[in-house]
């Protein structure tokens, strides 16, 4: 690895391990276990005297090399790659907490993530009080003797709420707890949430890193010494593992990653802008925008916008449904990051587990939808939109 290699140059090279046959192409190891010169050499190798791999659900050298390539962008000692990003989450959460211990979460969070906070870490004891994530005051009050993890989203699904993560980190580091932060909508290229300060980064790489709609997979990065201490063994007895296959898949997704980001970004602003001005619109969220509500910190901590808009209709669930089957070129999905455009509408989908009263605290209204923008021509978008919000009642 060169320290002095951009982004763009790291995605394609970094981490790369050749067989003795040279491939241009990372190879894929879709091995199981491995095998010993002899017993000795187990042994050693089982102790850790000696390195190397002794089983695919501890780690692979494509494993290895799509966590090196991911600890290049973020700026990170070590990764280990899970199955699924909620796979990524649960683990860097409940790996570092026992009964008794509290965790201090952002109410807007996507469903699941919430479910795990809210629901599945009081089953095991583990205490959880959820803030209004945008002021600080709000994370010191919540703050007990027994907190040991601030978890957040920054932007969060699906109204594009920015949080002060260098502001949550001092206040975590205050107390010695650790902050997870959910860097899926900022991607690795805007948004570097271990130089703000936070402990432990996770994503979905099914949404940016993938980018294609191919495959599910997620990633933990964080420091050595939290890494071998917290995660590792949790890793390696509960079997969050990533198949060696969707590995190699992600390393492909990451060799285009800044170029698909940036056209995504691109779109999304200028589709963001041209829904602002539209009668049947009642407001628009977007980080690249003046008129966020965090447009501070959105200067202070992210170095583009995002490839997601937040847009409220004016007519409610009739009006967001009637946007969403008129559109031609944007598909009705509720997955995120990919080439292809995509639409949902949360309070039916991604956040329909939520009470009525939840989602209002959230700003996801009847009328609210989220687009992921993709990687088509910009003005073929905004003309798809335009065409769609005609066939919308006023």
């Amino acid at each position: 690895m060169s320290k002095t290699w951009r982004p763009a140059t790291q995605l394609v090279h970094d981490g790369s391990l050749r067989s003795q046959y040279g491939e241009t192409s990372e190879a894929i190891y879709l091995t199981q276990g491995f095998v010993y010169e002899s017993a000795e050499a187990a042994e050693a190798r089982f102790k850790g005297e000696t390195e190397g791999y002794i089983y695919a659900r501890y780690g692979s050298p494509t494993n290895d090399m799509f966590e090196k390539r991911m600890c290049a962008l973020e700026g990170a000692e070590e990764a280990r790659a899970t199955a699924s990003g909620m796979a990524a989450v649960t683990a860097a959460i409940l790996c570092q907490v026992k009964a008794g211990d509290h965790i201090v979460a952002a109410r807007a969070l996507f469903g699941s993530c919430r479910w795990v906070v809210e629901t599945l870490a009081p089953k095991y004891g583990v205490e959880c009080t959820l803030v209004d994530g945008r002021y600080l005051e709000n994370w010191e009050k919540a703050i007990r003797p027994n907190t040991k993890v601030f978890f957040l989203e920054s932007p969060t699904n699906p109204t594009l709420e920015v949080i002060d993560i260098a502001g949550v980190a001092k206040l975590a580091n205050q107390i010695g707890a650790k902050v997870v932060v959910d860097n899926v909508f900022a991607t690795p290229i805007f948004q570097k949430p271990l130089e703000l300060g936070a402990h432990i980064v996770v994503y979905s790489a099914t949404k940016h890193i993938d980018g294609q709609g191919r495959s599910l997979g997620g990633v933990i990065l964080s420091d050595r010494e939290w890494i071998n201490e917290n995660l590792q063994d949790y890793y390696r007895h509960t079997g969050p593992a990533m198949s060696p296959f969707t590995a190699w898949t992600l390393l492909k997704g990451l060799e285009t990653l800044p170029l698909r980001v940036k056209q995504q970004t691109e779109n999304a602003s200028k589709i963001a802008d041209f829904l602002a001005d539209q009668p049947k619109v009642a407001k628009v969220i977007y980080p690249g925008r003046k008129d966020h509500p965090q447009a501070d910190i959105v200067a202070k901590q992210m170095k583009g916008g995002s490839t997601l808009v937040a847009i409220e209709l004016k007519g409610g669930k009739e009006a967001a449904f009637a946007l969403q089957n008129a559109l031609d070129i944007v598909k009705i999905s509720n997955n995120l990051g990919d080439a292809k455009s995509l639409i949902t509408h949360p309070a039916t989908t991604t956040h329909k587990n939520l009470t009525d009263e939840a989602r209002a605290e959230l700003g996801i209204s009847g009328g609210t939808v989220r687009l992921s923008a993709g990687i088509e021509d910009t003005d073929d978008l905004i003309e798809d939109f335009a065409q769609a919000l005609a066939k919308v009642k006023a």
